[in-house]
């Protein structure tokens, strides 16, 4: 993608955006709302044309070579635009046709799509009579037909239970071996799990891109270390000031004789040893060291201000809600481990029906449709 720009009348919404994508890497797509993440992602699927600006895929360029490029691309949008009158596999052999897919080798595809998202088990439900975690497994089961080179996913664990979250997460890690990925995303603790790459997007610039390290280390002139030693708070300073290389000792708190401190240090340098000593020497016994280091969250509060975003605050603010709760945690465990015996309690059903009640089923969901048509 080459300066890429899009107006909408005398909105900016993308502004002059470059990078390129390598094979076999996660990318983590970072922005508030309204800071053109999902125009673009639009932009690269030929969904929308830019005002201006370049994007190629595999050597395809979008607007010349269209087809062509829309063929390396698998797109999964927040909400599938899936026909909930068909079964997963209806549904998939149609969007086989669609994408093209030589008629010999559909069958095979749409079984491979169905049993890596783990499909297999709902194939002859009603898409309408399934759950949302199982309706983004065949929304992403689609975008995997075709085997394109690029699957693009926005907000894909948005509205799943726990169980579904961890589920859909290991199966993007397992997308990210045969597949670029680029994942959109609000939760900033799943792009910094999932992502071997970030892009943040701001104002509609790109303002920064590498990995999470790679972002926290150009951001900071240094790292700082967490201490905790016995002693006066007079007595620690003073000792750890003494150290060639510690700019600055700020105390953040004191109690039972005990004293902790945050410590300024030059960026690579390691004076955990150095300090040890000094403190030592100076009769206060060092009881805790660690290294700090910026996490995407400070890493994305830092370049969105800088670009003078306000939403960013609240994308920030909004993150607790996305964390799994111990409950959570404790749902997911107990699931993980009838997982292991067999046994999966996160479906809707856990006896799953024989095929006559399926057809009853969809049967009773038909007669129901049509009396209301009638109607």
């Amino acid at each position: 993608m080459e300066h890429l720009t899009k107006r909408y009348g005398s909105h900016l919404a993308v502004d002059d955006i470059s990078f390129e994508v390598e094979e076999g890497i996660v990318y983590g797509l970072l922005g508030p709302n309204g800071a053109g993440k999902s125009t673009t992602m639009n932009i690269l699927t030929g969904y929308l044309s830019a005002t201006s600006g370049t994007v190629s895929i595999d050597g395809h360029d979008i607007l010349e070579e269209a087809s062509a490029a829309k063929a390396c691309v698998g797109y999964l949008p927040e909400q599938p635009p899936l026909y909930v009158d068909m079964t997963p596999r209806e549904y998939l052999m149609f969007v086989a046709e669609l994408k093209k897919v030589k008629r010999a080798d559909r069958a095979a595809q749409v079984e491979q799509a169905m049993d890596r998202t783990g499909l297999a088990e709902m194939e002859h439900r009603l898409i309408k009579n399934l759950s949302k975690g199982y309706r983004q497994r065949v929304g992403l089961a689609a975008a995997l037909l075709g085997s394109p080179k690029v699957i693009i996913l926005d907000e894909p664990t948005v509205g799943l239970d726990p169980a579904q979250v961890i589920e859909i997460r290991s199966l993007i890690k397992e997308l990210g071996k045969d597949h670029t990925v680029i994942l959109s995303s609000h939760i900033l603790s799943e792009v910094s799990t999932l992502c071997d790459k970030v892009l943040i997007i701001a104002k509609g610039k790109l303002v920064a891109q590498g990995t999470p390290e790679e972002l926290a280390q150009r951001l900071t002139a240094g790292s700082s270390l967490n201490i905790t030693a016995l002693g006066e708070a007079d007595a620690v300073m003073n000792a750890m000031l003494t150290v060639p290389g510690v700019s600055e000792v700020q105390i953040t708190g004191q109690q039972n004789g005990e004293t902790s401190a945050t410590v300024q240090v030059p960026q690579g340098e390691d004076l955990r040893a150095a300090v040890s000593a000094a403190l030592a020497a100076a009769g206060c016994p060092v009881l805790g060291l660690t290294t700090a280091s910026m996490s995407l969250e400070d890493v994305f509060l830092q370049l969105t201000a800088q670009a003078g975003d306000e939403e960013a605050q609240e994308v920030l603010e909004n993150q607790e809600e996305a964390t799994l709760r111990p409950e959570d945690l404790d749902f997911v465990q107990n699931a993980v481990e009838s997982g292991e015996s067999g046994e999966k309690p996160w479906l809707e059903n856990s006896e799953q029906p024989d095929e006559e009640e399926l057809r009853q089923e969809n049967a009773s969901a038909q007669a129901e449709e049509e009396e209301a048509d009638e109607k």
